[in-house]
């Protein structure tokens, strides 16, 4: 049976992305090949990653829904081999109880479901009859909609409402507390307000849901936007170009208690992650 107590628990835990689609906002078409794919899952976890994230279906604002059996002929084999040669745990990020169930087939322990059980209500069962771990994400809508002038009475409260909810959903379902991490989706029908809100309150919102807590910001475009406008520049830089920000955030999240961190530079995380625990218990010394 999994449980979080596995990894994060000394430090926060450091989740390499591995996208397995031709349309991801950062990486899209560049890990679509299966040995490819493999080899950057490996090349993360050598750079630091404490466990990997595999998906075949993009979660970008606008992105086409792909069908269960495209999405498993992408990642099965990646996840297969990941598996047994990464000597981490591994992820699928999918909202289909059918791909969840050939993921865990394929060795993996953890479905991240950024739509918190609610795209298939077979989903929370199976994690729980198989003993895996669960990311429940707080999303507006689905990937086409999401950003359709998104409103919250408060962000902060509203999505801690929510995943207090989903988390009482899946412990009613069967799974163990001690498998159960939340997410709030950032960049997940967010404006930048929204955001930056959840992070600037994450500690309080990590002390209302008492689950551990994955955060992903790594590249997203509210990230781009602040940083051209700070700079007084137009437009905003590509996703390959918001790693500065996105390790700001990063290690924001850490000092406010996330328990993962889901990134696309592992190395660039973990290691301020490292120097953040030293800083940290030398000042604890």
């Amino acid at each position: 049976m999994f449980s979080w107590a596995e990894v994060g628990e000394s430090r926060p835990a450091v989740m390499g992305v591995v996208n397995v689609t031709p349309d991801s906002f950062s990486d899209g078409g560049r890990w679509l090949d299966a040995d490819a794919a493999v080899a950057h899952g490996l090349a993360l976890v050598a750079a630091g990653a404490d466990l990997l994230d595999v998906g075949g279906e993009s979660t970008r604002p606008g992105a086409a829904p792909v069908d269960a059996a495209e999405e498993r002929r992408r990642i099965e084999p990646v996840i297969a081999r990941l598996a047994a040669d990464a000597g981490v745990p591994v992820s699928v990020d999918t909202t289909k109880a059918a791909v969840a169930a050939a993921a865990l087939d394929a060795g993996a322990r953890i479905v991240n479901d950024v739509s918190a059980g609610r795209n298939d209500p077979d989903l929370f069962a199976l994690v729980a009859e198989r003993g895996a771990g669960l990311v429940a994400m707080h999303m507006l809508g689905d990937p086409r909609t999401m950003q359709d002038d998104p409103h919250y009475d408060d962000v902060v409260i509203d999505v801690g409402d929510f995943l207090v909810e989903r988390a009482d959903a899946g412990r009613a379902a069967g799974i163990a507390d001690a498998a159960l991490a939340v997410d709030p989706g950032i960049g997940f029908g967010k404006t930048t307000a929204h955001n930056l809100d959840l992070l600037a309150h994450l500690d309080a919102l990590i002390a209302r849901v008492g689950l551990p807590v994955v955060v992903g910001t790594s590249r997203k475009r509210f990230i781009g936007r602040v940083l051209a406008d700070l700079a007084g520049e137009a437009g905003e830089p590509p996703a390959e170009r918001r790693d500065d920000g996105t390790l700001a955030t990063t290690v924001w999240a850490a000092e406010l208690g996330a328990r993962v961190i889901r990134v696309h530079d592992a190395k660039a995380a973990s290691r301020a992650i490292d120097l953040l625990d030293l800083i940290v218990t030398v000042e604890a010394a």
